[in-house]
């Protein structure tokens, strides 16, 4: 001390000066922004292409969503690009590239894209195991970027890349020295940390290929383990990329949560959640009244956090600002946000298609238009929809069917013992009757062997499968809503009357499946076309019944009281227009679209035999008839009317599968048929 002291004594007066003027100069601040960017949830939709109408769409692949990212890198100095996993199954694509295997060394499709667009790392999701180990192995082999999980562990004694039992599989986190701009043009190395989860449920969904070779952990319990030794390790940042959807708001502890995001947000030193699983969009205005979210920022309980829909849809978008106070970065600043390729509302592309993707993957995607040309399955009976609004009908019957067996296969314990109805709706009938065209709008499958393109005309819409819980009491309102479909029929008179109320969209046209029921055409609508009440007396529904295995009959109030889980699409669950939908109402949320269900279900009733290449059974989508219009009771003789195609096919199907007598009368000025229908 005294030496310091003495030679301070010594120094000159000018020295002083300067020492003092270095002394009080406050040090600059260095401030990075970062832009973080994600995909999730592509299932293997690289091309901006549908392959089930064989045409080019552009509100899905990563071709489009690669535009976003080039225009996101642009506007950014620093931007990383991760990707959130179910990558290389759920598109035609990825089953093309599944059925014909991977040779070693060969480069799956979707890392001949994704590799173009140098991704930092890629996360993990659950259908990656859908194909098996050994697939996968082969895949992510291709990747030009590092992938992490954090919660799936070896279960035998060596698995892949010697790996032994009670180690993680894959890498669970990275922690990468990634060197930055600030905003005075200086670099630093900023060390970013990732680390990547998945449900613990593939151990149900895809046990085949992993009971008894690995285990997952919980995804919260993981992170809770996980981060602290990530900040020990030097980590600035931390970025979790859980393949997980938001889950509960006032259960968040679920140890065993498939969707835990919420949760997530919770763990101390996290940074920011990116997301996937639920094929849905955060921030959106879907979630404004989830506690802790503010949706103009994108914070989840104070982090930021994105989920960037499907297929390629969304890109999501972390803004961060870093400041390096004291030695150590420190966050100041967060937004998160999604951005689109298409507009739905105007129908419009917002950002064209980098045609690096449709170079690199040309070859796989013709390979893919003839893949769809293969069967999935036989049917034993036609699939049309011209008699769909007015009798139960067999293109409503098979998605009913396909929807009730996935529901039933992937329902927690906890759900087994209640009933599974299923809510299908006909899609394609007519159109809205406002142009000539519309009188083709019809679904027409054949009898007969079934291929991929058939499925997309059974199933239009790329909705997912999800399920709600509800009351027999909200199940009939359910019903009352769809039954505004039908015009009120006055018993009094002889006038031509049409039975069918066309401001009613048919796909609001839903039919239950696995209770009976009839519909009283000559009573007043409960509810319009959106379930707005319109008069609380009002009841179409009548004779409504469940019959459970043991054949007990549950009518009346025993049915109002009883419990039900209906298999619907995520359209409908989180509407929250008919009774018993809402987010409140679901139980559970799946990531397979309903057409996926559909194909899945057409190809397990047909019965494929490897051995011989032929199917050994049938699909039957015969109606089951479990509602009917109840029989018209009037003196006068009533003049009840539909219109349906106007065709040889059309009139053929209405003659031998009519269920009550029909006359055809003629055709509008649309080319639509005119048909008398008796139900008195």
């Amino acid at each position: 001390m005294f030496k310091v002291s003495f030679s301070l004594l010594g120094l000159s007066a000018a020295a002083l000066s300067v020492m003092s003027c270095a002394v009080s100069t406050p040090q600059q601040a260095v401030t990075v922004k970062l832009r973080v960017l994600e995909t999730s949830d592509l299932h293997a939709n690289v091309m901006d292409y549908n392959y089930y109408t064989a045409a080019q769409d552009p509100s899905i692949g990563l071709a489009r969503t690669a535009g976003l990212i080039a225009v996101a890198r642009q506007g950014a100095v620093n931007t990383v690009l991760v990707d959130n996993g179910d990558l290389i199954q759920g598109s035609p694509m990825g089953d093309y590239a599944a059925h014909k295997g991977l040779a070693d060394g060969e480069v799956h499709p979707v890392y001949q894209a994704m590799n173009v667009l140098q991704y930092d790392v890629g996360n993990i999701g659950n259908h990656e195991f859908n194909y098996g180990l050994d697939f996968l192995q082969k895949a992510l082999a291709g990747a030009a970027f590092p992938y992490i999980n954090a919660n799936v562990y070896c279960a035998q004694p060596q698995c892949w890349n010697g790996i032994k039992q009670g180690e993680h599989l894959f890498t669970p986190y990275l922690i990468k020295d990634t060197v930055v701009t600030d905003t005075a043009g200086n670099q630093h190395s900023i060390k970013i940390g990732y680390i990547g989860f998945v449900p613990p449920q593939i151990m149900l969904w895809d046990k085949q290929h992993l009971t008894g070779k690995v285990r997952a952990a919980g995804i919260v319990e993981t992170a809770i383990k996980l981060v602290p030794q990530m900040k020990a390790q030097g980590a600035d940042l931390v970025i979790a990329i859980p393949h997980s959807g938001i889950g509960s708001s006032e259960n968040p502890g679920d140890a065993n949560a498939e969707n835990a995001v919420y949760a997530i947000t919770r763990v101390p030193d996290i940074d920011a959640v990116l997301f996937g699983h639920s094929h849905s969009v955060f921030p959106s205005s879907r979630y404004s009244d989830l506690p802790g979210a503010d949706i103009e920022k994108g914070l989840l309980n104070g982090v930021a956090a994105v989920m960037p829909g499907r297929w390629g849809d969304n890109m999501g978008q972390v803004d961060f600002t870093l400041s390096l106070q004291h030695g150590k970065w420190q966050v100041t600043d967060a937004t998160a946000k999604a951005i689109a390729i298409y507009d739905g509302v105007k129908k419009a592309p917002l950002v064209v298609a980098d045609k690096r993707i449709h170079t690199a993957v040309q070859q796989a995607h013709q390979g893919t238009i003839d893949f769809m040309q293969r069967p999935i399955g036989v049917a034993s009976a036609d699939m049309y929809s011209f008699l769909a609004q007015v009798q139960d009908d067999p293109t409503v019957q098979i998605v009913a069917n396909a929807q009730i067996a996935k529901v039933t296969a992937m329902l927690p314990a906890e759900l087994q013992h209640m009933p599974v109805l299923s809510a299908a709706s006909p899609f394609k009938a007519g159109g809205r009757r406002s142009s000539p065209t519309d009188a083709q709008q019809y679904i027409q499958v054949s009898a007969g062997t079934l291929s991929f393109r058939n499925a997309a005309d059974l199933y239009l819409y790329p909705n997912t499968v999800v399920a709600v819980k509800l009351s027999g009491a909200e199940l009939k309102d359910w019903l009352e809503c769809s039954a505004n479909q039908f015009n009120r029929i006055d018993v009094t008179s002889s006038a031509p009357q049409q039975l069918i109320n066309y401001e009613h969209p048919t796909y609001n046209f839903d039919v239950i499946d696995g209770v009976n029921y009839q519909i009283d055409v000559t009573q007043p609508a409960k509810f319009g076309r959106d379930c707005e009440l319109l008069n609380a007396t009002a009841s179409r529904i009548v004779n409504l019944s469940y019959t459970d295995n043991s054949g007990k009959v549950f009518s009346g109030k025993a049915l109002a009281e009883k419990q039900f889980i209906v298999a619907t699409n995520n359209y409908r669950a989180f509407g929250g227009r008919f009774a018993g939908t809402g987010s409140e109402h679901v139980v559970m949320e799946l990531p397979d679209s309903n057409r996926e269900a559909l194909v899945s279900y057409i190809g397990q009733q047909s019965g494929y035999d490897a051995a011989s290449g032929q199917y050994s059974g049938q699909v039957n989508p015969a109606a089951d008839n479990n509602w009917r219009l109840l029989p018209v009771a009037g003196s006068a003789v009533l003049d009840i009317r539909f219109s349906t195609q106007d065709s040889k096919t059309a009139e053929d199907f209405v003659r031998r599968y009519k269920q009550w007598p029909m006359t055809k009368l003629g055709t509008d000025e649309l080319g639509f048929a005119q048909y008398r229908i008796e139900l008195q």
